[in-house]
């Protein structure tokens, strides 16, 4: 199996957040995804992001998705929500425990956010 590791970078701002997160394996970055100025992370969205996280993994990691993916995400409730669960067991993707109050960055992942 192959974990990836979602590192995000937000700015609070009401119930929205200017955002990107980037989903990258022990080989480098295989998705950078931008959240549209204005626009809210939901579970609708973040299933989006999962689709095509899968097909640059099918592009960028051949054979990968045949041999198990690990995700850590958080809790929030766009990961935790059932249509995100639904999503996770119908391709069989496992989940690696976030504890809780993590942050979402450890400050070993910061050189990542560089300029």
């Amino acid at each position: 199996m192959q974990c990836f590791v979602i590192l995000t970078k937000q700015e609070n701002n009401a119930e929205c957040v200017d955002e990107f997160t980037q989903y990258r394996d022990a080989k480098g970055v295989i998705l950078l995804d931008i959240l549209p100025q204005g626009q809210c992370i939901n579970a609708a969205r973040y299933c989006s992001t999962l689709d095509r996280l899968k097909e640059a993994i099918r592009r960028k990691r051949p054979g990968l998705l045949r041999r198990g993916v690990v995700l850590q995400h958080d809790n929030g409730t766009p990961h935790s929500a059932n249509l995100t669960q639904q999503w996770l067991q119908r391709y069989g993707w496992e989940i690696l425990p976030h504890p809780a109050h993590s942050p979402d960055l450890a400050p070993s992942d910061f050189h990542c956010l560089d300029p």
